[in-house]
């Protein structure tokens, strides 16, 4: 048997050697080349990877078509000099739009008739006015939409054929009328900067923090001194108020974070833990819970009671400057100097989101008192943002300075102010500025004193308390004479998109 095996032997092996040489001249042509991908599988990934992209864009294919045969209808009218006769199907077209539920965007592949237009065509008005178009217009290939605000055809920006192209829709917002502010009263008594400031949830008084290491009570109403605290060996920077016990909670740049009773006046904790200044504290508007942040780039999670730190949040990679808390998600908010936001989980301790639209440091931040949601404050712009995932919704630009704090009140009025002494008012839904207010420091003060540090509306929501280098708080109130005759609006509307930056 093994001698038969010898015998087999040579064989065998110089059939196997054909086989590779055979198989190698065979595949020596695609040799290091991947295997090449099946059409119906390239395609079927192409069109998954467009529909996970473009999930919350709305095809409007049947809108482009509808709207194709209606421009030639009314090119052809135009030709004639005739009114178009097809009102009522571009109404209907209108109609269809306004009811999607997404008309921020919408999605189409234009058709190369889409991207034609007459030279020659000149713009026809009427009582109702069905196209705009000009030679310059025409030229570039402009594309024309119809306009559902206006119930007109209004000008797209030109795009290339077989290209997605998606239009913003801007918004047409009137802003609503806000009576002036004016000044009130102007309070002396601190003998620094008032960096903080803070008022009763009882609207009986209102607390100031200063640079001159006092924390001082003021009656509201009167604005006479009440009772002044001392215990801080640094500039105190913020200070806060308990709805839900008789405490106030107040930071320094000493390191440290105190508990103050208020039946007792005096100091019954203090919070250690922080490596360097702490610039902002926030309560938990149900929770006995504290949070911290400062100079050493964490926030800090204490129980109020037991003076245990609950977490540490770690991300910011500079001085948190501003921290708000609410009872929903995200229950904390968080601004930094490293011009970031970030949402945080309270019940893990970890980050939910990271926004990072600024790009200039955040330094104030609030929530809107009956929205879901937020706005913060830098020098590039006002951001107003979606809870809970912190949606960006739009901006409200025009304070070009360093704003140090702004607050928002039930009546949709948001006041920002700044380092350079200017005190903006918006109107919270159309981002209209519809007064500029520069405040003036004090007798006794030179002229770069006028800076404004900290800023809140009282519980009335008709007061607003501002905090000032000239070591002074003013108090502004509405202008009760003021009509919207006397006062008008200048701008009728004011436009914005949704930018995403």
């Amino acid at each position: 048997m093994t001698e038969e095996l010898k015998t087999l032997y040579p064989t065998l092996e110089s059939n196997c050697e054909d086989l590779v040489l055979s198989s190698k001249k065979l595949f020596q042509a695609q040799q290091g080349k991947g295997v090449p991908e099946f059409y119906e599988t390239l395609k079927l990934k192409i069109n998954t990877k467009v529909n996970y992209e473009y999930s919350n864009v709305t095809k409007s294919n049947e809108l482009a078509d509808s709207l194709h045969q209606e421009f030639e209808n009314i090119q052809t009218e135009i030709k004639d000099q005739k009114k178009p006769e097809n009102k009522r199907q571009i109404d209907k077209i209108i109609e269809d739009y306004q009811k999607d539920k997404q008309k921020e965007t919408k999605l189409s592949k234009l058709p190369q008739q889409f991207l034609k237009f007459d030279e020659k065509t000149s713009a026809t008005q009427t009582n109702n006015t069905y196209i705009q178009n000009d030679k310059q217009q025409a030229q570039n290939k402009s594309l024309v939409a119809v306009n559902p605000n206006e119930h007109q055809l209004s000008v797209i920006e030109p795009a290339r054929l077989g290209t997605v192209m998606v239009q913003k829709i801007k918004k047409i917002i009137k802003p609503e009328w806000h009576a002036p502010w004016k000044l009130m009263r102007v309070i002396s008594g601190h003998h620094g900067w008032v960096r903080c400031i803070a008022v009763d949830p009882g609207n009986q008084f209102f607390v100031t923090g200063s640079s001159d290491r006092t924390i001082k009570f003021w009656d509201l109403a009167t604005g006479n001194l009440k009772l002044t605290f001392t215990g801080h060996i640094s500039t105190i920077r913020s200070v806060i108020v308990s709805a839900r016990h008789p405490y106030l909670f107040s930071c320094a740049e000493d390191k440290t974070v105190k508990c103050w009773d208020l039946e007792q006046n005096k100091m019954i904790r203090d919070y250690h833990g922080h490596l360097s200044g702490v610039y902002s504290l926030a309560l938990h508007p149900t929770l006995d819970v504290l949070v911290s942040g400062g100079r050493d780039s964490v926030c800090r999670v204490w129980d109020i009671r037991a003076r245990q730190q609950i977490h540490v949040l770690e991300g910011h990679t500079n001085t948190i400057d501003s921290i708000i808390c609410q009872e929903f998600e995200p229950q904390i908010v968080s601004g930094s100097q490293d011009s970031m936001i970030k949402l945080w989980d309270m019940t893990s301790g970890k980050c939910i989101s990271t926004l990072t639209n600024h790009k200039k440091s955040v330094r104030a931040m609030a929530f809107h008192p009956l929205e879901y949601t937020f706005c913060s404050a830098a020098s590039d712009n006002l951001k107003v943002w979606k809870c809970p995932e912190g949606t960006f919704l739009r901006n409200i630009s025009g304070h070009n300075a360093m704003i140090n704090s702004v607050a928002i009140n039930r009546n949709n009025v948001l006041a920002s102010a700044a380092d350079n002494g200017s005190l903006y008012f918006w109107d919270w839904k159309s981002g209209y500025n519809f007064q500029q207010i520069n405040t003036i420091a004090q007798p006794g003060s030179i002229a770069a004193e006028n800076g404004i540090f900290c800023c809140t509306f009282d519980q009335s929501q008709m007061r607003l308390l501002t905090g000032e280098c000239d070591k002074s708080i003013k108090m502004y109130k509405e202008d009760e004479t003021a009509t919207p005759e006397t006062h008008p609006i200048d701008d009728i509307r004011i436009e914005y998109a949704n930018q995403n930056y």
